[in-house]
């Protein structure tokens, strides 16, 4: 008898040690617009967009951009690593290889949360900098935009204008707009890739 109470309390023991060894299951990535429990109403509120939420992590992309200012006809892949810095402002790194070989971009991004606005300065190998100014809104079915557009900037003795349109389509992705305008030219398009972030290792 002692001995079958001292073979349970061993069971128990180790089945309460690897209970507590074992990580919590994985939860699905979520988007930003809360589960009400009914379909939306017109006059429902809006959350504010959680950048940390839904940026901060690794992200692959995959470019194809026609021949222009920032590099010759070609695709463009590589990743972009988003850390939060503190008080509003993040990091972000990109490390590509293009139609010219390597390229390493960083940006330092304020977010103005109650404003609804963006800034990010842009630093890139290729030889030039320039700084964007955002807003940001939104649907009630859960997708953020924002807009972002440079001031006139020096590339390769050309007067060049950016403009980005990131829409936020999905928890785990989003797509970009680029368009580019060249010696006060029309914007053309210069490609529309997308961003996917790396889940968690128990989601994939």
């Amino acid at each position: 008898m002692r001995r079958a109470l001292l073979l349970s309390m061993v069971l128990l023991s180790a089945s309460a040690l690897a209970a507590a060894q074992t990580p919590p299951p994985q939860q699905p990535p979520k988007g930003q617009m809360p589960d009400l429990g009914r379909p939306t109403k017109p006059d429902d509120a809006l959350p504010l967009f959680d950048f940390d939420k839904y940026f901060i992590g690794k992200w692959t992309f995959e470019w194809d951009m026609p021949d222009g200012p920032l590099d010759p006809a070609g695709r463009l892949e590589g990743t972009t690593v988003y850390t939060a810095l503190g008080n509003g402002k993040y990091q972000a790194m990109t490390e590509a290889t293009g139609p010219a070989g390597k390229v390493t971009i960083k940006e330092l991004i304020t977010y103005q949360r109650e404003q609804k606005t963006l800034t990010r300065d842009v630093t890139d190998s290729r030889g030039f900098t320039y700084s964007q100014k955002g807003t940001i809104g939104g649907d009630l079915g859960g997708s953020y935009n924002i807009y972002f557009e440079s001031d006139p900037v020096k590339i390769a003795g050309q007067s060049v204008r950016l403009k980005h349109l990131l829409r936020l389509t999905s928890p785990l992705g989003y797509r970009v707009s680029a368009t580019v305008s060249v010696d006060n030219g029309p914007f053309t398009n210069y490609g529309t890739p997308w961003w996917r972030k790396q889940p968690a290792a128990g989601l994939r």
